[in-house]
């Protein structure tokens, strides 16, 4: 469990494509090559500590003939971003995909003094 002590609560969000590779015939989609992509989020805002960080997918276009197999990770955490990543395998093809995110986390008062 986080506890927020003097702080304000932040809550920051947005959307990210992560995959984009039916119109390019890219490795998503042609089951070639490197299968991840991993996509830097920054912050609008600065955290006080590194915030909580949920990932949710806002829409995945998949070939409905394939199994649909996928692993979706937050690394990298820190006051100003995160990294998203994003994994499929075997015969899984992917067109087009969408993350959407929201960071909760302590921010600093307007008051506070920050270098």
């Amino acid at each position: 469990m986080i506890r927020f002590a003097s702080h304000e609560i932040g809550i920051a969000r947005g959307a990210v494509t992560m995959v984009s590779d039916f119109d390019t015939q890219g490795p998503m989609w042609t089951e070639t090559g490197d299968r991840s992509h991993r996509q830097r989020v920054e912050f609008g805002d600065r955290f006080v500590a590194p915030p909580v960080v949920h990932l949710s997918i806002g829409m995945w276009d998949l070939d409905s003939d394939r199994n649909q197999r996928g692993d979706l990770e937050v690394e990298n955490v820190t006051l100003t971003g995160f990294d998203i990543l994003f994994r499929t395998w075997g015969d899984t093809r992917i067109a087009r995909m969408r993350v959407q995110w929201m960071a909760i986390g302590a921010v600093p008062d307007e008051q506070d003094f920050i270098l």
